[in-house]
């Protein structure tokens, strides 16, 4: 059975950053009406998929997209597996409390108090992962991939995450049909 990748919609970060300019530092950036509208029309597409289970990551902009494509058909799970890669404001999280209180019908329980990569702070006081510590990590959440059960499964997340487990980058609210060695079907 399938699982499927789905970027999250375009967050306010996504609309305010220009490649090569400073971080607009937008810290755990929830997603813009753009964003809501890409999140909204992912839905009509994914309804025939007929998603057993949705795993997000807990960065808000993710949040917000699997709320609003699955929020009242497929249980949603939460898993800093596959946070983005921290680079930008935008990659640092919100504390698990701070997100049951906007979130109320997820668990966050299961967090640590800081669930994002917390090292070094670059100039803009963000802590920048270091490439080995990301590669380890999706190479850990790919190798969890193969042993998930309830499928279809959906997993949104974030550009770096995907690109690091398909090898090139998703537009916003892509879905893309994810292939494991178990999960050839």
């Amino acid at each position: 059975m399938p699982i499927y990748f789905i970027r999250h919609g375009q967050s306010e970060f996504n609309a305010a950053h220009q490649p090569g300019e400073d971080d607009p530092l937008i810290f755990d950036a929830p997603l813009t009406e753009k964003g809501r509208r890409q999140a909204d029309e992912a839905r009509a597409l994914v309804a025939e998929l007929n998603i057993k289970q949705v795993i997000t990551s807990p960065l808000t902009r993710a949040i917000q997209t699997s709320l609003r494509i699955f929020g009242d058909t497929a249980p949603i799970t939460v898993s800093a597996a596959h946070r983005e890669k921290l680079i930008h404001s935008c990659d640092m999280g919100s504390h698990r409390d701070q997100l049951q209180e906007q979130f109320p019908e997820l668990s966050f329980a299961h967090l640590d108090e800081i669930w994002w990569h917390d090292g070094p702070k670059n100039a803009h006081g963000v802590p920048v992962e270091p490439d080995h510590l990301f590669d380890q990590r999706m190479e850990a959440f790919r190798i969890s991939l193969q042993h998930m059960q309830d499928r279809p499964l959906a997993i949104v997340g974030h550009g770096d995450a995907f690109r690091a487990l398909i090898g090139r980058g998703m537009e916003n609210c892509e879905i893309h049909r994810y292939h494991t060695i178990e999960n050839l079907d």
